[in-house]
C-alpha cells in the first residue's frame, strides 16, 4: 500500500487522471482537501471562485451533472510539476443531455499541501462552454 506521503504531487495528479480518462473521479473527490478552491479567471460569465470542497461538488459538479449525459471523460496530455504546483494539460470529452459533444481544452493549474488537492486554476475554451449550456446562472 502506498500512502499519499509517499507519492510526488505529480504522481498523485497522475493517478488521479488516469483515473478520470476512464470517467471515474472518485480518487480526484477524495483528493480535495476540506478547504478545496476551485477558480474560473477571467471577466466572462463562466469566471467565478468556488471556496470548499463542499461548494465544488454541489455547485460546480452539480451544475455539471444536470447537464451532461453519462461520465465526464477528462485526458491528460502533460504534466508540469515545479514544488506545490502541477499543471496539467488536459482535453475533456462529454455528451449533454441534450446529445450535444462538449469536448473542451483544459490548462489546469494544481496547488497541492500534504498529498491534499488545495486549489486549482482552470484555464479553458469559455466560448465552446456558452456555446454548448447557454449562461451558467
Amino acid at each position: 500500500m502506498v500512502h499519499m506521503s509517499d507519492l510526488t504531487n505529480k504522481q498523485i495528479m497522475q493517478n488521479i487522471f488516469s483515473e478520470m480518462a476512464r470517467g471515474e473521479s472518485k480518487l480526484f473527490v477524495e483528493s480535495m482537501a476540506d478547504d478545496f478552491r476551485w477558480i474560473l479567471p477571467g471577466t466572462n460569465q463562466w469566471s467565478r471562485t468556488f471556496d470548499g470542497k463542499n461548494a465544488v461538488l454541489t455547485e460546480l459538479f452539480g451544475m455539471l451533472g444536470s447537464k451532461i449525459a453519462g461520465p465526464i471523460i477528462t485526458t491528460a496530455q502533460r504534466f508540469i510539476a515545479d514544488g506545490d504546483y502541477v499543471v496539467v494539460e488536459a482535453r475533456g470529452k462529454s455528451t449533454t443531455k441534450t446529445g450535444i459533444p462538449y469536448n473542451n481544452s483544459y490548462c489546469f493549474v494544481f496547488r497541492l499541501a500534504d498529498g491534499k488537492l488545495k486549489e486549482v486554476t482552470e484555464y479553458m475554451d469559455t466560448e465552446l462552454a456558452t456555446a454548448t449550456f447557454g449562461d451558467p446562472e
